[in-house]
């Protein structure tokens, strides 16, 4: 599991580069888009410097930008490679036409991964010979700073392939999951539908701003989950933990949302929340505040890195 193929050069593509290069490993990067794959590579570089400056990797961004050339083809990107990460258009004929074409090129032994956020493994991966060796990587972006990756197989995929995936991204310093049975959205997703469903609820229903929810979560749900998850917090929350928590809470939870119904949102409401969000950001500041983003994310990667090892996990 030395060599690595990266297909799609967008975003995912370039994170996802930088994240098995940073682990020493050799990295071929392809894109259909003539010229894509080349001029990714001063993007990546970019990238790794600020994770230099942030302290997230030892070597310096040229060394570690030397372990990634682009592919003139498909077939050159995966010719000898041992794992690849597939990061095209998120359309289903779109994924059944590229894994049928890295089914042909790439060696038997390879595994074929997707950073796809919607489409489970078995839609694109029936009917290939090579069907037992597919599976789905799915990220959270950019996956080079947040480090949560979602392991998803199809019935039919092999327990060695998920078992191979699953330590790989161990081994470069990922966060692995296992989902174990496809499901639409996989783990992360559908966590994120629902409390964001509920915020556009509260916002429609006028109990509170935009910026005020926003607040709810930066400034308390946040806080607790920047390092514990749910499960970990309820815990912890009730001094007989989880079956006391159940006890005192469960009840006053589910009469809260018993009569919850999600509608689609309206062109109103969407209208709404945006002229929000505008008023508190221009929306010609956007590429600068996603780099802001960023770079806070990986402030607090570097603080949690460091945190730990000082009081522990």
């Amino acid at each position: 599991m030395e060599k690595v193929a990266i297909i799609g050069s967008g975003l995912i593509g370039r994170a996802w580069a930088m994240v098995f290069a940073r682990a020493g490993h050799s990295v071929k990067l392809y894109d259909a888009a003539p010229g894509a794959a080349e001029k990714a590579l001063a993007l990546i570089r970019e990238g790794l410097q600020e994770l230099k400056e942030f302290g997230l990797i030892a070597e310096s961004a040229d060394v570690v930008t030397k372990r990634v050339t682009a592919a003139a083809t498909l077939a050159d990107a995966v010719r000898d490679a041992d794992y690849v990460q597939e990061n095209t258009s998120e359309k289903l004929d779109v994924k059944r036409e590229v894994y049928r074409q890295l089914d042909e090129a790439a060696p038997a032994h390879c595994i074929l991964a997707s950073s796809t956020s919607t489409i489970q493994t078995s839609r694109f991966s029936e009917g290939l010979k090579g069907r037992h060796r597919c599976i789905v990587a799915h990220p959270v972006n950019p996956p080079h700073i947040v480090p949560i990756v979602e392991i998803s197989p199809a019935p039919w995929t092999s327990p060695e392939v998920v078992a191979k995936t699953r330590a790989l991204h161990e081994k470069v310093g990922q966060v692995a999951i296992t989902v174990k049975k496809e499901v639409e959205g996989f783990i992360l997703n559908r966590l994120q539908a629902a409390l964001l469903l509920e915020s556009w609820r509260l916002v429609k229903e006028d109990y509170v701003s935009a910026e005020d929810l926003d607040k709810c979560i930066r400034d308390g749900l946040g806080l607790r989950w920047s390092f514990m998850g749910p499960f970990e917090t309820i815990d912890l929350n009730a001094p007989g933990g989880v079956p006391d928590y159940a006890k005192r809470y469960g009840p006053v939870l589910h009469g809260m949302m018993s009569n919850v119904k999600n509608e689609p949102w309206s062109d109103a409401l969407i209208a709404k929340v945006d002229g929000e969000r505008r008023t508190l950001m221009p929306q010609e500041k956007h590429a600068e505040r996603e780099a802001w983003r960023d770079r806070r994310l990986m402030a607090l990667v570097a603080h949690k890195r460091d945190a730990a090892k000082k009081i522990g996990n």
